[in-house]
């Protein structure tokens, strides 16, 4: 307090000065110019640009400008509250919804200054997939969620971190959200787009945008890591005589007596058990019904070609008659433990275990989740010993795996089918 008035008097050091002192503009324009996000809406729609740019854009009047950036010269605000000011601005702008400036409230931040490096790091590190606004806009709230959210946002009862937890925990429980209108070709059957969602074959940023008609079935289905997992790749189709460079399929390579009947049982086993049996002149996929029918094979191999194909189709338990994988019925004691490892493997090569009640193949890790594989067979088929070498080379008369012997394969520059070449 003073002396001569008794006064109480707040003392400003030196340091509280010094610690005042805000970006210069040079500084705060070299900052802007290097820092850049993702636009959703607008002109700058799918591009990266800069936040300099943007709020010398139309989308943001002088007066909005100066205000931004004094407020982040004097620390008030980050680059995290920046951004979203300038997401808000933009969407405002573009879907003239009055209601966006109510909802955006911009905490007040401490005044001590940040380092160069700690303000490059900020920088850096913030990035942008979809805005906030565009989230709780999203099918994955109700217009009351909507709206709650955002008055409590606005009363300041939670921050932006909290927000952002709301929304996180909304999308890791779409399987009661997802549009049961969609769905996607299967082996043999259509697949929901929520199975895929648990299958983790399609991702949380695909499915908002399936949902939002950003992408189409098409589309997704077309992907390289999903469409492994919905056909799979391709067995091997037939047989490329070197000395003519013919192509026929397994079975007439068989009646022209190029093949052993067993090594060619085996190889159509194959194709069954993966998905479909290949007219590879045609470049046809049949079920083994229709393989038979279109005489692609005889029918002295019906039965048997219908037993491999249950390892797409399905087993039937006989204790509780449900459905279940060939892996099960392995384990189940169902199938012959050299057949049935035999197809397992061939699955595996061609993309992955195949689950025959959603009708597609399965990442490694839902297999093991889903009781379709184990840490033995994992050994057992890793091994690449005896039990798996089960497919033959009449080159070489060598025992081999199916991996083992499509890599010998050669494949077609038109069809892209695998053609085991018959040398002799």
């Amino acid at each position: 307090s003073d002396k001569d008035t008794g006064l109480s008097l707040l003392k400003i050091t030196n340091g509280g000065v010094k610690n005042r002192q805000g970006y210069s503009i040079g500084e705060i324009e070299s900052a802007f110019k290097r820092e850049t996000m993702n636009v959703s809406y607008g002109r700058f729609k799918g591009k990266s640009v800069t936040i300099w740019e943007l709020i010398h854009s139309e989308y943001f009047s002088e007066e909005k400008r100066k205000e931004l950036m004094e407020m982040y010269r004097w620390k008030e605000i980050d680059m995290k509250i920046i951004i979203t000011r300038i997401t808000t601005v933009i969407e405002q702008t573009e879907s003239q919804e009055s209601t966006v400036s109510s909802c955006v409230v911009l905490p007040t931040q401490s005044t001590l200054a940040y380092t160069a490096e700690e303000t490059e790091a900020a920088f850096r590190e913030r990035t942008l997939c979809f805005s906030i606004w565009y989230l709780i806009h999203s099918k994955l709230f109700t217009e009351e969620e909507r709206r709650t959210l955002m008055e409590k946002y606005r009363r300041k009862e939670i921050d932006l971190e909290s927000v952002i937890r709301t929304i996180t925990s909304l999308i890791e429980q779409t399987q009661t959200l997802v549009d049961t209108s969609i769905t996607f070709s299967g082996l043999r059957a259509e697949i929901s787009l929520q199975e895929l969602v648990e299958s983790e074959i399609i991702d949380q940023k695909t499915l908002l945008e399936l949902q939002e008609g950003k992408k189409t079935v098409h589309d997704v289905s077309e992907q390289a890591s999903v469409k492994i997992y919905l056909k799979g790749s391709d067995s091997i189709a037939g047989i490329l005589v070197e000395s003519t460079n013919e192509k026929m399929s397994i079975y007439q390579a068989m009646k022209k007596h190029l093949l052993m009947p067993g090594t060619a049982l085996i190889l159509l086993e194959a194709q069954a058990a993966t998905g479909f049996v290949i007219d590879p002149v045609k470049n046809v996929k049949l079920t083994v019904d229709e393989a038979v029918e279109s005489c692609l094979v005889g029918k002295e191999l019906h039965q048997k070609l219908l037993s491999a194909e249950r390892a797409v189709t399905g087993y039937k338990d006989p204790y509780t008659g449900n459905v279940i994988s060939l892996f099960q019925a392995l384990k189940k004691d169902l199938i012959v433990k050299d057949h049935g490892i035999r197809l397992l493997e061939a699955q595996i090569a061609t993309g992955g275990i195949i689950d025959p009640v959603h009708s597609h193949r399965l990442p490694v890790d839902v297999a093991y989740r889903r009781g379709m594989f184990d840490d033995q067979m994992n050994k057992v088929l890793s091994d690449a010993g005896d039990d798996t070498k089960g497919f033959f080379d009449p080159n070489t008369k060598e025992n081999l795996t199916y991996l083992q012997l499509k890599q010998r394969c050669v494949k077609d520059p038109l069809t892209k089918l695998y053609f085991l070449l018959l040398r002799r």
